[in-house]
């Protein structure tokens, strides 16, 4: 690869522009973002080489879109507009539905792979970015039957060489399970961080009490409220499907206590200690 064009300048994009430096060390990275911080930051600290704009990708190998999704489901279609018939592009949003429906008639959909590694942390911009975010991270690619299969191949030495594993999904499963994995967890830890502050106006010294666990619960609290709120946005009915059933349980949880079931709250939390298993591994 010669030329990559990295749109969005921050954690996802930012780390994805330090393993394809690596990789590509001959290649020109260019970055395109709304905030000019982020681009003079990014040149600063090597993560590109200059800044661009969408209308001067048309000699790109590769675009890889990393914005808030609600904006990406706006700007892919003007990326497919302005690229050269060999170019590849990439999503790495975290919902697929809207994106991929968006594009479904476009002449070069062949070219657009729709993409969603999972990875990441609570910190954002072009400081946060960190080489090695995606070794060994499971990358959910949807309707990869759409893209032609020359970029196909491109896309997923890749991904290999980089150290990801590769799952296929449909964009409407992959939607509805990641609300479960991912959305919900962080709904929880946002809602879990207002309690606690609003607790902490009435006494000063709740943080002190405060232990890793708490600290480890709620550090996706410390998210981008940009990012997720266009996240629920576009996922909205699948959120708020796993919502109904987590205010399910936890009224349930609720109701053992009030009766002082305690053996209920005993088996709620063993027959949820199976997890151990499921994750087993992955942390």
């Amino acid at each position: 690869m010669e030329k990559i064009y990295i749109i969005g300048i921050g954690l996802i994009g930012g780390s994805f522009a330090r393993d394809l430096r690596r990789l590509y060390p001959k290649a020109q990275i260019f970055g395109i973002d709304t905030t000019p911080e982020h681009i003079a930051e990014a040149i600063k600290i090597g993560l590109i080489d200059a800044e661009a704009t969408i209308t001067s990708i048309e000699a790109a190998d590769l675009v890889v879109l990393s914005i808030p999704v609600d904006i990406a489901v706006k700007v892919l279609p003007e990326v497919l507009d302005h690229i050269g018939d060999q170019t590849l592009v990439m999503d790495m949003g975290s919902t697929k539905a809207s994106i991929c429906a968006g594009v479904a008639t476009h002449e070069k959909r062949r070219n657009f792979l729709a993409c969603h590694p999972i990875a990441g942390t609570e910190f954002s911009g072009p400081m946060a970015a960190i080489e090695g975010l995606y070794i060994g991270k499971t990358n959910i690619i949807c309707e990869v039957e759409k893209t032609s299969f020359k970029l196909q191949e491109k896309a997923l030495h890749l991904f290999t060489s980089i150290g990801m594993r590769i799952r296929y999904m449909d964009p409407v499963s992959h939607d509805k399970h990641i609300a479960y994995v991912s959305h919900l967890s962080h709904i929880s830890a946002f809602m879990l961080g207002k309690t606690v502050i609003n607790k902490e106006k009435n006494e000063r010294d709740i943080f002190d009490m405060a232990g890793s666990g708490f600290a480890s619960t709620v550090r996706l609290a410390k998210s981008n409220p940009t990012t997720w709120t266009s996240i629920f946005k576009q996922n909205k009915e699948n959120i708020l499907e796993t919502l109904d059933e987590y205010i399910t349980n936890l009224a349930h949880f609720k109701e053992l206590m009030q009766e002082d079931d305690f053996n209920g709250v005993y088996q709620e939390m063993e027959n949820t200690n199976h997890i151990k298993e499921i994750l087993k591994g992955i942390e």
